[in-house]
This record gives C-alpha cells, structure tokens and sequence, in this order.
C-alpha cells in the first residue's frame, strides 16, 4: 500500500475520475471521524489516452453479470477461470459464464478488450438499438430585442448553420408578443403559423394548430429524413404527424440553409406597440412549450437541442416572473427569502413541468424544496436538450428556467449583449467536433444525447447521491444509502446532454458496521456505467472500473509506556486526501445545501467541518498553536476554504438571483481543474524581473510596476499596474527603443487569449488600469492582507470588512489544537 507515494491526478487522465480518497476507511464509524466528504468526481465522455481505453468503440454488447441484483458489465478486476471459462464478478461475487463466442477464443495469452488489464474504461456501440439518425437543433428567438440586438444575433445564427453537419435536423421559432413557427419546408415565400402567446400548448394541441394531422391538406409527407433506423412497431397513425413535422418545420441543412438564412435576414423586431409605462410581452415560456412539443411529436427518439435566445424576462403566459407594469421590480434576493415574490413558484414549476413532459411525469416541486415530497417519478433520461442563451442587462429568469435546463442536460450562457464575444464565441464552441485525427469520433460533434449515469458498487460500500445536472431515475438498488445526498435514493441518474467537459459529483458511504473488521487486501470496487446517444445517432455505453485499498482502523490497539492505548494509525488515509477534489465535492455540497437552508447555516457548517478535519489530520500539540503542521496533501484545504466563502457562490451580495443560479449551475457541472479556478482564482505577474511567475492571490501583488493576469472562470482579467498605465499613456510602446515594454504589454494578453481559446462558456475579456473602476473585478477576489484598517502596512488597500487569509489561519489554527 501506498502511504506518501499517491499521485492524484494520475487517476483523472486514466479514468476520468477524482476521488476524495483513494485509500477509504474500513468502517462506517471511521468514515464520519474523516469529516471530509468521500465522493468522486466523475467526467463520462472525458477522452482517455489510447494506452487505457480501446481507441474505438466496440461495435458489440457488453457482457454482463447473470445476478439481477448486479448487472455489472465485464471488466479488467473479474477472476478469469480459462479452463472451465467462467469468470467472477468483483461485485456480487457470482460465477458466470462467458458467451460462446468469447470461450471458444479465450486464453491467457488472447484476452478481448474488457479483460485487458491497463482497459479499465471500455466503450460499447450497441448494435440492438437502431440509428436514431442525425440530431434536430431548433433555434428560439425573441424578437423584442432591439434592432441592433436582433441583427447581431441573426448573423451568429448564420455562422452557426455552416457549423452543423449537412444532415442536422434544424427548424426555427420566434416570439415576442405571439409565438411564430416558421415552416422551413414551404416554398416560393416565407410562410410561419402563428400561435398566441399568453397560454400553454400541449403536443396535441400543437400538431393540430400547425395542420399535422392525417388529413392535412398538404398532400403525402415523405419519410422522415435521414432517419432509416426509425422504430419499429408504431402504427401508421403515430408517424403520420412525425413525418409531417419533419418536412415542414424541420428539415436537413442542406435542404433549408437558403430559406432559413433568408428569414434570419428579414427579422424585425415583435411590431406589437408596447407603451412607455410598460415592458414588452415577451412569452418565452409559451414558446419553449411548443419546441419541446415539436420535438416530441416529430423525433421523440431522435437527439435534439431546444436553444433560446432571449432578451429579457418572460412578461406573458406560463412561466412569467414579472409583471408587464415597469412599476412592478424585478425580483431579488431580499423578495425570495421572505417568499414576497408571487409570481416565482408557478414559474417554476411550469419549467419543471417541461422538463419532465416528454417523460410521461407529472408536476414536480419547484428548485429548492428540502423535502422529498412532491418529486416527480423519472424513469428514463431526456433526450431532447433545453439550453439558454440570455443577452441583457436585467435579469431574465435564468433562476426559474435552471430547473429545466439542470433537468435536460443543458447549457447556460449570461452575457449582456448579443454583440459580445460571450455569447458569440460560446455559440461557435456548442458545435465544436472531435479532431481528425481521433479515431472514429473524428469530425463528429462532441455533443451526446439522453445520457444516464448508473454507479454500482461492491458490497461494502453505497451511494449516498449525486450532485450536477442530474435527475434521479429512482432506481433504488442494493448499493443505495439511507443517508440522501443531493439527488439521492438512487444509483442512477438522467444526465440528458453531456459533453466531454461535464462532470458528475457522486458521493459514497462506508456501510461496514463499526465493530467489524475486513480481512486484509480487501479491494473495494466501483463502476461508473454511462449510457448515452452518440451525435452519429449510435447508443453507446461507456463503462468505467475503479478499484482502490481500505485501512483497517480496527485492528488491535497495543499500549503505550504509560498505559494509554495507542491512537489508529489515519497515515494512509491521510497521504492518499485529494484536497482539489475534496474542496470542490465541499463546495458542490455547500451550494446544494445553500439552496434549502439560509446561508449563515452553511457557513457555520463549513467552518465546523474545515475545524473537525484539521484537528482530525494535522500535527500539533495539544493547546499549543505554534505547533500546528499540515502535510502537503492537505496544506491548501483550508485557503480553498477560505476562498469558497467569499466567493459569489454563496455570497449572494452584488449579484442578481439569475446570476447566482448561472454560476452555480457551471460550478455543478466543470471538471475539477475549472471548479477550482473559480473558487480560487488564478493570478500570474509579469514584470521586466523576469518570465511570468505566479503571483499570491492577495493584495501585496498589486504594484505599480507589474502587470497582473487574473482567471476567475467567468473573467480573464488583464490589470495594469499605475506605472506600466502611466508608460503605456505615453505611448512608450511604440517606441522602437522600448521594444521591451511592448512586449510586456502583449505578454498577459496572449496568455489570455490561450484561456479564453479553451474555455466554454467564453469568459469576459477585461483590461483595466490601477485605480480605476474596472480595478474592482481584480480587487474583489484578492485576499484582504492589507485593507483600510491596516496601519502601517505597504501593499494595495482592499476596502472589504472580511478578514484576511492570515487572520482565518489563526483562528482555526486555535481552535483546531484546543483538546
């Protein structure tokens, strides 16, 4: 067994995978004292290195565990019997046989994929389920914008079309006052039908208002395009409005780019006059209800995206969250917490009526309830995706939409303007594809579909819950705690879209009694089982094994000269913390709780946690600060800590109830390396000393003489300090003789253009000088080491009432050593 040896990253390249800890207590006792959460950080579609996964997916079904209770899919941990040619699951323990076909073939020396020991993560191509075909996109558009806005958007619309592969299903909505779908499939002139936009619609409704029923007047609908994997088995009726929907209303690329380019064109703003007392009736919620109706009666098998882009807060019909009178504000913080805003519930639960619609579920409890009464009964994992992209400067309901966009596996993205890279660069990079060179997946979009995540485990050990863009599928196996979790009582979840950066937080429980013992090399095993519509409209299921140690804390204590028996050796536990996981399963936890407790409570718990883990792990003499020691494993727990609270994730002051609910939701579904970025910044200096170094995150490196490249996630900050501003007013840069400066000055923002190249959602581009107002987005995240009630300090004041990093050291070091 390692003890100080764990590479915990290495984990991350190899599987896709972070785990709290790599070596779990033996009990369920023992698992409390650790405090920290034990939990994984899981990215299904993560691209591995060819040396452990098969560079192409195999093109057959997995095999299988006979156990009904198990299930689990063959994999590199199972005993392989090749006489008798039976294998042992690590799971249940059963003996299985292999299929024909693998024991006529099977040998030490001749191993298929899944037994193949460094192929921990396998993924299958199923042949049973037939080709859903290529996915639909429908664009939604509000046309209340402005002019200028409207024109800006079109334009990303249209770079966006030359984007989509030929054979994309693509159709258009827009709305303002009334709802208006365009069909793309009529030619000789533009035709749209149009729908008022102050009621709900259901899928009948639609088909019948939009003349897709059996008799339409139309003549004979053609087979649905690009779809010859079609399922069997539904009656000629069913596929009669199907088929008409995708040769009206949508319709491939390479069929409708030249009328759909055409209408994008002549958009003009909604015509309805809207007096100056007054906001526009914008009826989003309307216009959401009959895109998921479209998709629902004319692909529901098929992979599909609902993208809306919108303006401003829905005023009309379902899901309105504001009123149309300007008299009327805009809800805040302050109105959600003494439940003063009336229109907030019913909106949300119209949104979360739409998320599960399409999956025969009734009504559900709006964002936030704690209790699990109400929750609606989800079976099955959406395939169709709701994303939103929002451009304004007011707030536009993102808080009460996140329910559906969470539910659907979709993507956010809050700019304030339609002209803004936010938002244009974020639109190109939805349609990014897989590189050339990658084998099979090359050139295919990396987008999926109707994802589900199902997590098995061994025996001694269960699923608490999960915390992302997760919707519990209520599969209550053997391997589920009692203790929830985040979306828990299961040990399966709808993921709906994923791509390669989303990442699942799932969370463990020892279920070993406190007074039993496990023999020793006992291994414990978990499996990660994703399954999922690839973009080629092929079901795949990627399959993920992990197998880590226990510590036996119950082994017989000896004594010591004086009597006293001696304390467990924690050793193993300790060296094998990941503190970069176990600080972001913290803060997804925070944030989940902060969503159905007041937010002083989750800070008292963080504080009572950060305490109960220092006095549990570090070295120290009792009652004696001065020597208080944390090995390198956990040194930066506490400053990730220390950041989380300051940070807009759950200090809701100076930020918007719609951009709280934007920013927690990417934090819930990043990977480690991202979610760390955003609860502590990235800082680097750059001066003519030396190459780029990185710079403490505090107020002592803001000088005058130095530049500063700040990464918060959402910005990428580029900040001057008062000479380099005063150099660069003087046009010193330009300068032959000051070549020098002039590379500095381009230095910080090349590097910010290699963060903001990888990055989705795009971040928001700042430079800004010392002293001056844009200085506040740097400011604001510095570690308060010298503030406007320090005496005597040098440095850069931050004029915030927190206490400093140095300060909230000493007080945990002293409560931490206190016996």
């Amino acid at each position: 067994m390692q003890e100080q040896g764990w590479d915990v990253t290495s984990l991350e390249a190899t599987h896709g995978a972070r785990l709290s800890f790599h070596v779990w207590p033996s009990s369920r006792l023992e698992a409390t004292r650790i405090i920290a959460p034990i939990g994984a950080l899981y990215t299904p579609l993560a691209k591995l290195p060819q040396s452990c996964a098969p560079p192409t997916a195999l093109p057959y079904d997995p095999v299988r565990c006979s156990s009904v209770t198990c299930n689990a899919i063959l994999n590199p941990y199972c005993q392989v019997d090749f006489r008798s040619k039976l294998w042992v699951c690590p799971f249940c323990a059963s003996r299985n046989h292999f299929p024909s076909h693998y024991a006529e073939n099977i040998s030490e020396q001749n191993l298929p994929a899944e037994l193949i020991p460094q192929f921990t993560t396998c993924e299958y191509e199923l042949p049973s389920i037939p080709d859903a075909g290529p996915p639909a996109f429908i664009f939604v558009v509000d046309i209340c914008c402005h002019e200028e806005e409207l024109s800006e958007l079109a334009d990303s619309l249209m770079q966006a079309l030359n984007l989509l592969p030929e054979d994309c299903l693509v159709g258009l909505i827009t709305f303002g006052t009334n709802v208006q779908v365009h069909e793309l499939g009529f030619e000789g002139m533009q035709k749209n039908y149009v729908l008022r936009g102050n009621k709900e619609y259901t899928p009948g409704k639609v088909q019948e208002l939009l003349g897709c029923g059996m008799r339409h007047a139309g003549g004979q609908a053609p087979p649905p395009p690009g779809n010859p994997g079609a399922p069997s088995g539904i009656s000629q009726p069913q596929l009669g409005p199907g088929a008409q929907m995708l040769s009206r209303f949508l319709l491939p690329v390479s069929e409708c780019s030249l009328a759909l380019e055409s209408t994008l064109e002549d958009l003009r703003k909604d015509p309805w006059p809207v007096p100056a007392d007054r906001r526009p009736a914008r009826c989003t919620g309307c216009a959401l209800s009959v895109a998921t109706s479209i998709l629902d009666l004319a692909c529901p098998h098929r992979g599909a995206r609902v993208m809306l882009f919108t303006g401003g807060p829905c005023t009309s019909g379902p899901g309105a969250i504001v009123s149309r009178n300007k008299t009327a504000d805009m809800r805040s913080h302050a109105d959600l917490a003494k439940g003063a805003e009336p229109m907030h519930k019913p909106a949300c639960e119209f949104y979360a009526g739409l998320a599960h619609r399409q999956r025969g579920v009734g009504g559900s409890s709006a964002k936030g309830s704690s209790s699990g009464k109400g929750k609606a009964m989800t079976t099955s994992a959406s395939i169709h995706v709701v994303d939103i992209f929002a451009c304004s400067l007011d707030q536009v309901g993102m808080l009460e939409m996140q329910q559906l966009v969470a539910a659907t596996g979709g993507l956010m993205v809050l700019g304030d303007s339609f002209g803004q890279s936010v938002f244009k660069e974020s639109l190109m990079r939805v349609f990014r594809r897989y590189p050339d060179e990658i084998p099979e997946d090359g050139g295919k979009m990396t987008m999926a579909f109707g994802a589900s995540l199902e997590v098995l485990t061994s025996r001694e050990c269960k699923v608490q819950g999960a915390i992302g863009p997760v919707t519990s599928l209520n599969k209550r196996a053997g391997n589920v705690s009692e203790i929830e979790v985040g979306e828990g009582g299961t040990n399966a979840w709808g993921l709906g879209g994923i791509d390669p950066g989303t990442t699942v937080a799932v969370y463990f429980e020892v279920a070993v009694p406190g007074n039993a013992s496990l023999p020793e090399g006992k291994r414990r095993y978990i499996q990660f089982l994703t399954k999922y519509q690839h973009a080629n409209g092929r079901t795949r299921i990627r399959s993920t094994t992990l197998c880590g140690p226990w510590h036996n804390m119950n082994a017989p204590q000896q004594q010591q000269p004086n009597g006293q028996p001696t304390v467990p050796d924690i050793g193993p536990i300790k060296f094998s913390f990941d503190q970069e996981a176990a600080a972001v399963l913290t803060a997804r936890l925070s944030v989940h709780r902060s969503e159905g407790e007041d937010v002083s409570d989750v800070m008292r718990w963080i504080d009572r946690s950060l305490i109960r883990l220092c006095n549990k792990f570090a070295d120290y003499t009792p009652d004696d600060p001065s020597s208080f020691r944390l090995i390198p494993q956990l040194s930066l727990f506490p400053q990730f800590i220390f950041h989380l609270r300051r940070s807009q994730f759950l200090q809701l002051f100076n930020s918007s109830p719609d951009e709280a609910a934007y920013y927690r939701y990417i934090l819930n579904r990043e990977n480690t390396t991202n979610s760390l970025v955003m609860i502590q910044p990235t800082l680097l200096s750059y001066s003519f000393d030396g190459p780029p170094q990185p710079a403490l995150l505090d107020s002592v490196s803001v000088q005058a003489n130095t530049i500063l490249l700040l990464d918060t996630f959402f910005h990428v900050v580029v900040f001057h300090g008062e000479t380099i501003a005063a150099w660069r007013e003087a046009k010193y840069h330009e300068q032959e003789e000051h070549a020098a400066f002039r590379n500095l000055l381009e230095a910080p923002q090349s590097d910010a253009q290699m963060i903001m190249d990888s990055r989705f959602p795009v971040p928001r581009y700042i430079v800004c000088d010392q002293h001056k107002s844009e200085a506040r987005f740097l400011m604001a995240k510095l570690n308060p080491s010298v503030s406007h009630n320090s005496e005597g300090a040098s440095g850069t004041a931050v004029f915030t009432d927190d206490v400093s990093l140095r300060v909230f050291m000493e007080h945990l070091i002293k409560l931490a050593v206190q016996e």
